[in-house]
């Protein structure tokens, strides 16, 4: 073999690597990013959670303050109780529903009893409740941004091939009813 066919063999070796070492680069990059993605989902999937548990928390408290003023609606506002975190994102939008609705239904009370309405604990109750829903709304936000820059990855390329090697598949968003999305709580 001649210098010349040596330094070709070489040169090929060496533009080989590159490409090998490129393409290893760009499959670790990927599969790391939708690993992070997944996890970043995760993370805000539980901020959902604690969102719901400070709001279930604001409206057992909003419940015992209601129940001290009227006693014959206390099966419709104590519906509140029954909510428990640790759930799927179906059942976290089923619970997001009851919440909304157990929310309504103490305002209507509020309202039906100027005294409640006006005393100092409601109040201070209706504002942690309000400034929970926006946390709440927030976390609702991250998570479905998560979620689309996940799915985004996991659907373009090169994300796709690796994803369909590693069986990722799409996440759902959360949702919230169309009546429910411009709801506020009555101050």
């Amino acid at each position: 073999m001649s210098i010349l066919g040596i330094s070709c063999i070489i040169v090929l070796g060496i533009i080989l690597f590159i490409v090998v070492m490129t393409l290893l680069i760009i499959y670790i990059s990927n599969y790391n990013s939708i690993n992070r993605l997944s996890i970043k989902i995760d993370e805000t999937f539980s901020g959902i959670d604690v969102a719901l548990a400070k709001r279930y928390d604001l409206l057992s408290q909003m419940v015992a303050v209601v129940k001290g003023y009227m006693k014959h609606e206390k099966e419709t506002l104590l519906e509140v109780i029954k909510i428990r975190k640790g759930m799927s994102l179906e059942e976290k939008e089923i619970v997001n529903k009851k919440m909304d609705e157990s929310s309504k239904k103490i305002n209507i009370v509020i309202e039906r009893y100027p005294e409640l309405k006006a005393d100092k604990n409601v109040m201070i109750l209706q504002k942690a409740i309000l400034d929970c829903e926006e946390h709440l709304q927030a976390a609702r936000r991250l998570y479905n941004s998560s979620v689309s820059q996940y799915n985004q990855k996991i659907v373009t390329f090169p994300g796709n091939v690796i994803a369909k090697k590693i069986n990722a598949t799409k996440r759902e968003f959360f949702k919230v009813e169309e009546e429910k999305k411009d709801y506020k709580v009555d101050m």
